[in-house]
This record gives C-alpha cells, structure tokens and sequence, in this order.
C-alpha cells in the first residue's frame, strides 16, 4: 500500500519535511495542509518586507512544492475543517508543523495598557497577514522596544524606516499610509543583557546604520566591557562584530536625521507605567556575575514614552487532538514522535520546527530539525503495517486552495505589483485570495482596494 503522510502547515518546517520524505520515501503521497489561503508560513508573514534576500528562501520552497506526490491543501484549519483524528485514519503518518505565532507572556505591572503590543501582532500586521486588522496606530514620538534578538531589530528597524524606502517591496498601501503617516521619532531598543551577549546577528544589526535618514544613537558607556563579556568577544566572532559596529555607532558624531533609533543594554523591564495608556517604562539596570548571568543592581530608571512593543519570545498555539505542553509552549515529543501524557509515543503523530522545540534558530535550521522528525516516521513506517482506516484523505473540504489555486494567486500578485512597478504586491484580504484562487478570478482592482 502506498505511504499517505499527512503534514499540517505549509511553512518552511513542513515543506522542509515533505521535501525529505520524498527523498526518502519517494512513492510517498503527501499532503500539505495550511490554514491560510497561501503557503510559506513564515517566511511569507514572518520575515520583515525590506529583506528580499531571505524571502528569496520561497524560490526553493516553491521548488519542493512542485515535486510529484505532494499536494498543497490551503485555507484548511485543521481543527476546524478537519480533526486530526479524521486525518489520523486517513493517512499513515500526520506531521505537526504549525510553528508558533504568539508572544510569550509579558508579566510585568502595566503590561496590558493600551499601547503595548506584542512584536508578533506588529509583524503580522506590516508583513499582510490576511487576519490581522488593516489598522495600526503610529501616533506616539517616542517608543520602546524590548528584546536583544532578530525580530527585536526588525520591529525597530521598521518602525523607524521612511515608508518611501519600502515602496519597492510587496508591501500594500494600506501599511505603507499608516507608516507614511508615522509621529515616530525616537525608537528606544532595549536589551536585558549587555552588548556581548545579545542574539542580534552582526548583518542585521548593521541595517540599523544603513538606513536614509535615521541616525543610531550608543551610549559609550553601556559598552564598557566586565570580565565575562571579554571572554565572549575573545570566543566569539560574531559577538567581537557586534561590539566593535556598537563602537563605531558610539563614536559618531550627531547627525540632523529626523529619526533617531537608540540603543540601550543592561536594561530589564520592571514596569509599563500610565494609567489609561503607556506613558513610560521603568527598568532596573542589570550586570553580569562572574558565570555571565544577568543580575539586578537595585538601580532603576524610567523612560518616557508612548508605545511599547515587547519582542521577547514566541509560543506555539495548541492544535485542536495533539497533546500540548502549555508551560513550555510545544507539542510534547522525543525526537519528533509525539507524546501523550503519559510519555508514551501516539502511534502515526509526529511534530517538527517550532511547535516540536520552540522558537530557536533561522529558518535554515528547521531542516536538520525535520531531518530527525521524518527518520523516526521512514523507521515506524517500514515497522509497522499500516492501520489507516479511511481509503482515502478528506476530499470534500469546502474552500481549499490547491496549488493550481495559489498559483492563480500569486499571479495576482505579480500583476498588482507590476502597477505600481514591484514585483509583486501581497494580497491580504481572505476573500480576496480565495476568489483569485478560482478558475474565474475576480477584477484585480476589486480585490486591492
């Protein structure tokens, strides 16, 4: 009988796994199934719009998708349209790769306020994320973010980026308004730990300082370097870059830049303060013990100001019929074979990328990730006979999007793009992608007002 595998999200995790299943399994029949009407995850809706060259990462995923014997299955909830139980009878394998697109909790006094957001709304939301309101207010001068990783320095990044140097990207022109009609003035990024020991990686970093009319303002003395942090930078090349283009911002001389980014280390957040919105933020200044673990020095200090995006983690979302660790955010596993509670494997249920380790690592290293997921599935397959029920997967799904479908989309967007002399202009509302997706679309200008 031929192997049925059955992946749930079509992000670069699950595309990854396709990808070596067939390589593996090559008679393998594969479906892909994502909730939104358009594959590649995050990487479409998670990767910030003025970095074509991670989106270039789609043209490989395209390339998986076109392989015989894998099916794309979009606009598909599963849990919704379809239980995981039903796909469990219908398939000798079901791959959990959802990924994790929530913040982590933000326990602080104050957290709640209007004007603090979670850096995963804001991505959705400037990278077109067709469930995300059109909406974002920009009205405060002076904002904070929280957070010492990548996505930390795309939310600055964008926030302090002129909506003109955008325009040539997929963006729509309802995000590049709100943007083009921004009060951003200063964007405050703090970091808890000192300057050897943030995630930036030193190419993003140095976006910051390249960008039109936006000067990066270091305090030299938040770079003063203690005995931990000079073991780092004497380990670590990447740390030693860091550093040394900190240091290079430190000593430059002011500019006249109508926008100001300002970047802060040691800084841990202790409260959002205001009373009916954010009107500051107070933090306790933080040092390193002699182990490089960030403590508390009892100084605080506050900050004024009127918007507060906290970029300090993501979380999984539980998937409705797959065992889910709250606490930790995943979908309890060993290895990739799921686990129920009492730690014993569910026979045909697997899980990789974030929802199998969390939210660590490129977009790269999911496929090492994958790697382990599909062994231990090629391994119970050859093991096992197969104990599918259902002859055949759920076919009678109303409003998928098959590949044909999304090819009708992304045309789409290549012929909204090409008006305004982009290579493409995303789509976002659902409605829209969905009536493109038919044989018959819908008039363009309908579908991008």
């Amino acid at each position: 009988m031929t192997p049925r595998i059955a992946i749930v999200g079509a992000g670069p995790a699950g595309i990854y796994a396709a990808d070596l299943l067939r390589a593996q399994v090559p008679e393998a029949a594969i479906d892909l199934y994502e909730k939104l009407p358009a594959p590649y995850g995050l990487v479409r809706y998670g990767v910030a719009p003025d970095h074509p060259r991670i989106r270039k990462i789609i043209d490989a995923l395209h390339d998986v998708l076109l392989q015989p014997g894998i099916r794309l299955r979009a606009n598909v909830e599963v849990g919704v349209d379809v239980t995981v139980d039903e796909l469990r009878r219908a398939y000798d394998g079901v791959v959990i790769a959802t990924g994790a697109d929530r913040d982590v909790a933000f326990d602080v006094p104050g957290a709640d306020l209007p004007g603090s957001f979670g850096a995963a709304d804001f991505v959705a939301w400037y990278d077109a994320h067709p469930d995300v309101a059109r909406g974002w207010g920009l009205e405060a001068e002076s904002v904070a973010v929280l957070g010492a990783g990548n996505v930390a320095l795309d939310v600055t990044r964008i926030l302090a980026k002129h909506a003109a140097a955008l325009e040539p990207t997929d963006t729509p022109d309802h995000i590049l308004d709100a943007l083009a009609a921004s009060r951003v003035r200063d964007v405050h990024l703090f970091a808890r730990r000192g300057p050897a020991d943030v995630r930036f990686s030193a190419l993003e970093l140095r976006e910051l300082g390249e960008q039109h009319d936006v000067e990066v303002v270091v305090d030299p003395a938040d770079l003063a370097l203690d005995d931990h942090a000079a073991r780092m930078l004497e380990q670590f090349s990447q740390r030693r870059i860091i550093v040394r283009t900190l240091t290079e911002w430190a000593q430059r001389p002011s500019t006249e830049a109508s926008r100001r980014i300002h970047l802060h280390f040691r800084h841990r957040p202790v409260r959002v303060l205001g009373t009916d919105c954010v009107e500051g933020i107070e933090f306790e200044r933080t040092a390193s013990d002699p182990l490089g673990r960030m403590i508390g020095t009892g100084e605080l200090v506050r900050y004024e100001v009127g918007a507060v995006y906290r970029a300090i983690g993501y979380l999984s979302s539980p998937v409705p019929g797959v065992p889910f660790d709250a606490a930790r955010g995943i979908v309890p596993n060993a290895e990739g074979r799921v686990l129920d509670a009492d730690g014993t494997p569910v026979p045909g249920l697997y899980a990789t990328g974030w929802i199998k380790r969390g939210p660590i690592g490129l977009i790269g290293s999911t496929k090492s990730d994958a790697a382990q997921t599909v062994q231990h599935l090629v391994e119970d397959l050859a093991a096992t006979p197969s104990a599918r029920i259902d002859r055949d997967p759920p076919l009678d799904l109303p409003g998928v999007v098959d590949w044909e479908g999304w090819l009708r989309i992304d045309e789409a967007e290549r012929r909204a793009g090409a008006v305004r002399g982009r290579e493409r202009t995303k789509l976002v509302d659902r409605a829209a992608m969905r009536a493109h997706a038919t044989p018959t679309p819908i008039p363009l200008e309908e579908s991008t007002r």
